[in-house]
């Protein structure tokens, strides 16, 4: 039996390492593609959108599927939008109160938010000052978390006097003009001063309410979906 020649084997021995070290390349290159290309999970998934209010957001008085949130997500299907909504409505929740819980309620890990916040405020006749404290840490947070916000403002009860109504007012105007920030004026535009859409307390919207404000509501949301896909950098 005839063995191969020493020059033979290092052929051979050269071909193996140069087939190996392709092989190499070839699964690294595959690595770096994999890592830059954005996951399939992450383009698929609906947008997550984070409700964070108060008793308007969570359905005070009403059937849990005639309440903001369910008539927003059915909205939203029934446009074909690929959007997830997520109930973080407390009811009773002053703007400290939620600001105290805003670790919590961001624990769903959402893509954007709606604040929906200051009724309770101005029902209770706290201090505006204080109330744009506390938005304002709340926006702070999540504008550093690079979450899109919907802000949608409020107005307080006219009971309260002109001077607290404007000042009241006035918070939501500056917090309107924070870079980066959707902007709705007011959450119960089109509802408030109408009892044939409210509740016996005309405070809440009954159902015929929250349908206006959802058909309002709907495309706001959907301009911020979009804003989050953008930064996610999917379509």
């Amino acid at each position: 039996m005839r063995f191969p020649s020493h020059r033979v084997w290092s052929c051979l021995h050269a071909t193996r390492c140069l087939h190996g070290a392709r092989t190499v390349f070839l699964f690294l290159l595959a690595c770096l593609w994999a890592l830059a290309a954005p996951s399939g999970h992450a383009a698929d998934r609906p947008v997550r959108i984070l409700a964070l209010g108060d008793s308007l957001t969570a359905g005070y008085g009403l059937a849990h599927a005639d309440s903001f949130v369910p008539r927003l997500q059915a909205a939203l299907d029934a446009r074909g939008d690929a959007i997830t909504i997520l109930d973080g409505g407390v009811s009773g929740d002053t703007s400290a109160d939620a600001l105290a819980r805003l670790d919590w309620a961001l624990g769903d890990k959402p893509d954007a938010v709606i604040v929906e916040l200051g009724g309770n405020d101005g029902l209770r006749g706290l201090d505006p000052a204080r109330m744009e404290q506390n938005l304002t840490a709340i926006l702070d947070r999540l504008q550093r978390d690079h979450l899109p916000v919907l802000l949608s403002g409020m107005y307080a009860p006219p009971n309260m006097g002109a001077g607290y109504g404007q000042s009241f007012r006035a918070v939501f105007g500056r917090l309107s003009h924070r870079p980066g920030i959707l902007w709705d004026p007011f959450f119960l535009d089109g509802v408030a001063a109408h009892p044939d859409l409210e509740q016996a307390d005309h405070i809440h919207p009954d159902p015929a309410g929250v349908a206006v404000i959802v058909a309002r509501m709907a495309p706001l949301v959907e301009r911020l979906a979009a804003e989050a896909r953008e930064r996610r950098g999917t379509p």
